[in-house]
């Protein structure tokens, strides 16, 4: 029994030395998304070569805690007084949303060769944490929907600064975030009982990925009510993509190269559909709403994470309440309807 959990410990220390190698890696390379990207990807590469990888359990539930938090704050009083003035974009994403699972899940069943459950995840416009998460709670395969979500997410961030520097001529020069020091104590104290008390809440009421509808649900409602005005602080969100990071790395466990080959050639096949889907949107919205840049229309349609695309959004100057409105519209309507759909879905494609 000793003997075990002693393994066990030295295994998470030393997918924890991983991580942390990772990090590093991307931080001198210059990656995108160092603490998210750089224990994914590093535990992979460890899993590649045979090493055994565990994960920390309650902490990198404590990370999609935070994340749900970070996304229910986004949606402020002034996110919502621009409501009408954007409401005909908006009123587009469903739309966007249905093609995507449209040519999606057909897309991941015939040429990726996934089952029912994973083809749906896998093509679900969510974030790489959620659509991960929900996956597992489905009985989907880990291993395939990590590494095709994250290398959706990787070359939309990867990409998309190029776009709008070079394609739309904006800096990229502006503070992302701020410091724990910075935020008032109360709100700090508010914010993290929303993620505590939400989750809680959300686990015993059974609802499917409570570790992150539920801190989002009673973060929303803070920040509406005007107790909070601030996100969780940068400590927070490096945290959580750290741990997330590893959370879902640890699923690399046993997988074979010729596996990571072909799902990164199926994932990067899917990306250049939705980024040609997005083109279209764009286009077309553009044709239709005045009021609002294509910078502004690209990053609400581009299909990559909702907070990657906000920290994009700010540090190029462009209108955040509108590219807020869209992706929380995005996640909100997959992260609440995908998991009702897959069920209702996957069903009746059983009967």
């Amino acid at each position: 029994m000793i003997t075990q959990f002693i393994e066990r410990q030295r295994t998470r220390i030393s997918t924890f030395s991983f991580a942390l190698l990772g990090v590093a890696a991307f931080k001198v390379l210059d990656l995108p998304l160092p603490f998210l990207f750089g224990p994914l990807f590093a535990c992979l590469a460890a899993a590649l070569l045979g090493a055994k990888l565990r994960g920390f359990g309650v902490i990198s539930k404590i990370g999609r805690v935070i994340l749900g938090v970070a996304i229910g704050s986004s949606l402020t009083p002034a996110v919502i007084h621009v409501l009408p003035s954007i409401a005909l974009s908006v009123a587009f994403i469903p739309l966007y949303v249905i093609l995507i699972g449209l040519i999606g899940v057909p897309f991941f069943e015939r040429v990726g060769k996934l089952d029912r459950q994973t083809a749906y995840y896998a093509a679900m416009p969510g974030g790489l944490q959620d659509m991960v998460v929900f996956g597992i709670e489905a009985g989907a395969d880990p291993k395939a929907l990590s590494l095709i979500h994250a290398t959706r997410v990787l070359i939309v961030v990867v990409v998309a600064p190029l776009l709008v520097s070079q394609l739309f001529g904006a800096s990229l020069d502006r503070p992302i975030g701020a410091p724990a020091i910075s935020i008032p104590g109360h709100e700090l104290l508010l914010l993290a009982l929303s993620g505590v008390i939400g989750w809680q809440v959300a686990e015993r009421l059974k609802l499917f990925g409570a570790t992150i509808l539920g801190p989002m649900l009673a973060s929303a409602i803070l920040s509406l009510s005007g107790a909070v005005d601030s996100r969780p602080p940068a400590e927070a969100l490096i945290f959580a993509q750290f741990f997330i990071g590893l959370g879902i790395g640890v699923y690399y466990t046993g997988v074979k190269l010729k596996e990571v080959a072909g799902l990164l050639a199926v994932a990067t096949v899917f990306i250049l559909i939705l980024a040609a889907l997005a083109a279209i949107f764009t286009i077309a919205i553009a044709s239709i709403d005045m009021g609002h840049s294509q910078l502004d229309i690209f990053l609400a349609y581009a299909p990559g994470g909702q907070a990657e695309m906000t920290l994009l959004a700010i540090i190029s100057g462009a209108d955040l309440g509108f590219i807020i409105v869209h992706h929380l519209t995005r996640m909100i309507l997959v992260i609440l309807g995908a998991p009702f759909v897959a069920r209702l879905f996957l069903t009746r494609t059983k009967n």
